[in-house]
């Protein structure tokens, strides 16, 4: 395995802004859903068991199948509102743009999600899916702690303290997902949908979802 490509494509200073991004974090912040350490580790891990590893974890697998063009298509179908789906575009179309200019080449699609260009980089880069899987996990976990460090607003050592728990529920979570079967997967989060379609026009706010 190519580790230093894997860190490199997990690392927050990959050029893609996922920094701008909050995932519908902000809005359960501003609704005080998320208010604390406790609060904050509680919605960004059940967004990670319900949501993440239900519905995106086993498209970012699929990828590795060459099947872009229909993962991809029900990929974007299961973002519930116009800002997740426009965050997993931009960050997919950054990615992509970066992979050209480096040489890697481009993922054959006119919107390509974030997982789906990750998932291209993985593969020429021979990245196994399952380690590429638990770094793209993990890039998402940090993002999202960054975010509520930045939005609750939390301690460094608290961040760190939910980052070290949440990094042992991915390696839990990891057998879940790759014994994962079609009929397994489905995306069901309403808090979240509820809260980021909130967000679209919540008066005053840090994050572009």
């Amino acid at each position: 395995m190519n580790l230093s490509k894997l860190l490199q494509l997990a690392s927050p200073a990959l050029p893609v802004g996922a920094y701008s991004y909050s995932g519908g974090l902000e809005a359960a912040v501003e609704a005080g859903v998320v208010k604390d350490a406790a609060s904050a580790e509680c919605w960004i891990g059940d967004v990670l068991e319900f949501s993440v590893v239900r519905m995106e974890a086993p498209m970012l697998l699929a990828f590795f199948s060459g099947d872009f063009v229909e993962t991809n298509a029900e990929f974007l179908a299961s973002r519930e509102t116009a800002e997740l789906r426009a965050e997993t575009v931009q960050m997919g179309y950054s990615l992509n743009r970066l992979l050209k200019d480096l040489g890697v080449g481009e993922v054959p699609l006119q919107e390509p999600s974030f997982p789906a260009a990750f998932a291209f980089a993985a593969a020429h880069w021979k990245i196994e899916p399952e380690a590429a899987l638990q770094a793209y996990l993990w890039a998402w976990v940090e993002n999202q702690v960054m975010a509520a460090v930045k939005a609750v607003p939390l301690g460094q050592t608290d961040g760190q303290k939910i980052l070290l728990s949440l990094g042992e529920e991915i390696s839990m979570l990891m057998p879940k997902i790759l014994s994962m079967k079609d009929e397994d997967i489905g995306n069901f989060a309403p808090g979240l949908a509820l809260l980021s379609s909130r967000h679209e026009t919540q008066y005053s706010r840090l994050f572009r979802s």
